[in-house]
């Protein structure tokens, strides 16, 4: 999280529900939206505060606990502002990079690796006396995502036996495409789309005009009926592309059964992967693309019977294409672990992997994607599938057979279907193979979040015997993100803050034992330069504050780490 990045009003709008995505360049790595989270009153401060002994550094207390104490540090505030990593390198012994060591920080568009900046700030961490915690191998966002759909541009998402008829618009009768059927066009109209850039392969596609915004289904058109299997599983795959930002788009499959909601619609031909289960002899899959002025044109739909297949839904030539890239890009000669092998010990290799709501295996069909869509989203799981994060850990394992490897998510402490999801995918990816050390909480919180879930979180991650990381704590005071938020904040709620940070750091030392705490990150310097702070609305999150003053959260943080 680099704390001066445009997008970071997205992390702000899901820390309302609770956090968004964490784990980031402040403002760039944004997740999906998160659930809303259980939320607890505001806590009530002690009458007699004990958070007023600041006498730190806080490294000290923790070390005596077993733990290392870090903080998020960001390029090229290190290099240009002494006083920055002065506070870090005197409070913390390990530092997180916020985005100058994600994909997109380092990978050309020609598929070359450019670690200047990102060196520059390793030196002056190490130069420092810090250690570097690697952060991140594998993710969705921060990628360089025009070179990752270069490499995907010329392979068809479809594998197996495609039962859809006329998927790829060849074949028009009277200005509609053979085996569909026109049921709304209230708001639009469909034609055939023609010409090299409005074709994704062959001779046409599916053109579609919206006029006015309206209701998804206004324009709508769906599939003729197909053969299916009750109970198996089917994979849709398309490209869609919409000529201008702001277009909308919404898959229902089967039809008038499951909805993906609508999402936002590319500028450049995109791949889309989206997954049933039939629960009869046929269905029919529908485009309603209604609520958003503007044309789109959907090319090579494909529905593929996952289950007698045992497919990810893409060709093996895409699989092996995307495979190949990602190894270069953690193991290659020029990988970023071959890179640091040696001097970074410690690696988040897989991050946010699992979906919000029921906690799925994250792919481009289950995550909410922000409008306009970010130009640095790639969903390797979309073409490795539930293979992605084994690899990458394989990968980074074989770059750096002693380094220390973490899977890394957020909202844990209020998701439980997440959390439980999370650990259960550990528990796959070791039991093939995957050499796994720990797992990182983000815990990106507020001063309300309930209290018995960051218990709950700590205990079930306590309970895999691997190693837990509290890995990019903050507390918001103003998770609403209203408007005109005072400066400086109400001392009751600085309090209550102090409260939180109190509770999460005595919750950990409690919960985890003391051979599995690898340690406490926190997000961030000082509240002058926090992602959760944007041009809509402002938010006070850290131990610092905007002069580099210790806040009473400082105390709290000291005091528990004392077990005070």
């Amino acid at each position: 999280m680099n704390l001066i990045q445009t997008r970071s009003i997205l992390f702000g709008i899901a820390l309302v529900m609770g956090c968004f995505l964490g784990s980031c360049k402040k403002g760039t790595d944004n997740p999906a939206p998160a659930p809303t989270p259980p939320v607890t009153p505001p806590v009530t401060p002690p009458a007699n505060p004990v958070y007023t002994d600041t006498v730190g550094p806080l490294k000290t207390p923790a070390a005596a606990q077993g733990m290392l104490f870090g903080i998020e540090s960001d390029y090229p505030t290190v290099t240009t502002t002494p006083v920055n990593l002065g506070i870090i390198a005197r409070e913390a012994v390990i530092t997180t990079f916020g985005y100058e060591m994600k994909h997109g920080a380092i990978v050309q568009n020609d598929g070359s690796f450019n670690y200047t900046n990102t060196d520059a700030q390793f030196n002056a961490v190490t130069n420092a006396g810090l250690q570097v915690h690697g952060h991140n191998l594998l993710w969705y966002a921060n990628q360089n995502a025009s070179y990752l759909n270069s490499i995907v541009a010329g392979t068809s998402l479809s594998t197996g036996n495609n039962i859809l008829g006329n998927g790829d618009f060849e074949t028009w009768s009277g200005g509609t495409p053979m085996g569909w059927s026109i049921y709304n066009q209230s708001n639009g109209s469909f034609a055939q789309g023609s010409g090299a850039a409005n074709v994704q392969s062959g001779s046409s596609s599916l053109m579609v005009t919206v006029t006015a915004a309206g209701q998804a289904y206004n324009t709508q058109i769906v599939s003729s009926a197909f053969t299916t299997v009750s109970g198996h599983s089917y994979t849709v795959t398309f490209y869609i592309m919409a000529a201008a930002s702001g277009g909308l788009w919404q898959l229902e499959a089967p039809f008038g059964v499951n909805y993906t909601g609508t999402k936002a619609a590319p500028t450049t031909w995109t791949p889309e992967t989206y997954s049933f289960t039939a629960s009869g002899a046929t269905a029919m899959i529908g485009f309603d693309m209604g609520a958003n002025p503007g044309t789109y044109y959907i090319d090579k739909v494909s529905v593929v019977d996952a289950t007698a297949t045992g497919t990810p839904g893409v060709t093996p030539a895409a699989t092996a294409a995307v495979d190949s890239v990602l190894k270069l890009w953690i193991s290659g000669p020029n990988g970023i672990v071959t890179h640091y092998a040696g001097r970074i010990k410690y690696w988040d290799v897989v991050n946010e992997p699992m979906s919000d709501g029921n906690g799925g295996l994250r792919t481009s069909s289950n995550t909410s994607i922000p409008s306009p869509r970010p130009g640095d989203w790639f969903f390797w799981g979309d073409y490795l599938g539930r293979a992605a994060a084994l690899h990458a850990f394989q990968y980074a394992h074989t770059a750096d057979p002693n380094a220390l490897l973490f899977i890394n998510d957020y909202n844990l402490e209020i998701n439980t279907a997440k959390l439980d999801s999370l650990i259960n995918y550990v528990r796959e990816l070791q039991g093939e193979g995957a050499h796994i050390d720990g797992i990182g909480t983000e815990m990106h919180i507020a001063y309300n979040t309930s209290r018995a879930g960051i218990d709950a979180a700590f205990v079930a991650l306590a309970a895999t015997g691997l190693k837990v990381r509290i890995s990019e704590l903050d507390v918001a005071i103003n998770p609403g993100k209203v408007t005109g938020f005072a400066s400086p904040p109400d001392p009751t709620l600085l309090a209550s803050q102090a409260d939180t940070y109190h509770y999460v750091v005595s919750s950990y030392i409690k919960n985890v034992p003391a051979a599995q705490r690898f340690g406490i990150t926190i997000w961030g310097v000082d509240d002058g330069q926090t992602w959760l702070t944007t041009s809509a609305s402002t938010d006070f999150p850290l131990l610092f504050d905007a002069n580099y003053k210790k806040k009473v959260a400082y105390s709290g943080v000291l005091q528990a780490l004392k077990g005070n």
